[in-house]
């Protein structure tokens, strides 16, 4: 199976965040900035997560692994044998 190519313009405007969520530019953050109050400026400073409905395709886009939401993984079973516990420092 061939590789899977990144769509480029996709990476150009999308930011995937240390926790893997998929982040976007505010609109209406270009020119203009005169009339619009220091509050709306500040809000449109922000990149907000991706809506939920796109985040599918934008995955897609990105070549992004589907994460997996589940139970933690199990924690080791504790060695009741002195004689394996033992084997383990040796």
């Amino acid at each position: 199976m061939p590789k899977l190519k990144t769509n480029k313009t996709a990476v150009k405007r999308f930011k995937i965040t240390g926790t893997g969520k998929i982040t976007r530019r505010a609109s209406h953050n270009n020119h203009q900035f005169l009339h619009k109050k220091a509050s709306r400026k500040r809000r449109l400073e922000l990149e907000p997560e991706i809506f939920q409905g796109e985040r599918k395709r934008m995955r897609r886009l990105l070549v992004l692994k589907q994460v997996k939401v589940g139970l933690p993984k199990p924690a080791e079973k504790p060695v009741k044998d002195r004689a394996a516990l033992l084997s383990l420092f040796a």
